[in-house]
């Protein structure tokens, strides 16, 4: 390890740094099974029909043209990232 290293680095961090950089570390997951879950992820597989007040589909019509994609594919994002804990309701 270097000197600059050590001086930017706590213990604990910098036993982390060596049990990498020796080999000691592996990781949980390949490559293969990030790409395995993200196929998954954007797998489609069922349909729903949902009724909402016309001014929020507009909202989301507004903003989905703002990220340049399509609508349903941002509802289709957020209730993903809702149903995934990344979204969390308001208090």
């Amino acid at each position: 390890m270097t000197e600059r290293k050590s001086k930017t680095l706590d213990t604990y961090e910098s036993e982390i740094l060596e049990a990498f950089e020796s080999g000691k570390l592996k990781p949980l997951k390949t490559r293969n099974d990030f790409q395995a879950i993200a196929r998954n992820t954007l797998k489609k597989n069922r349909k729903i029909n949902i009724r909402i007040s016309e001014n929020d589909l507009s909202a989301l019509q507004r903003k989905a043209a703002r990220e340049g994609l399509p609508y349903q594919t941002l509802i289709g994002s957020v209730l993903h990232k809702f149903a995934a804990g990344v979204l969390q309701e308001a208090h």
